[in-house]
């Protein structure tokens, strides 16, 4: 935690003097890149559980699983 507040300190010294109209420009980009980070990594988050959206109920999902289930097994001889 130190040397990240280190870095915002050096990033202060050098923007400390720009003008409130800059200064709010550059809190509007920040702001929009944060918003970006966070959503890409709940995105991520949900893509490593394999989640997805379907409109079906899962009655219905699980009814079209087990018809399309296929045996088909054979007794292999020695």
């Amino acid at each position: 935690m130190k040397v990240e507040t280190q870095i915002i300190n050096g990033y202060w010294e050098l923007l400390r003097n720009l003008n409130p109209s800059l200064k709010l420009k550059l809190i509007e980009k920040l702001s929009k890149s944060a918003s970006s980070d966070i959503a890409k990594q709940n995105d991520r988050f949900e893509k490593s559980f394999g989640a997805w959206t379907d409109d079906r109920e899962p009655e219905e999902i699980i009814k079209e699983i087990e018809e399309s289930r296929s045996f088909n097994r054979q007794i292999e001889s020695f």
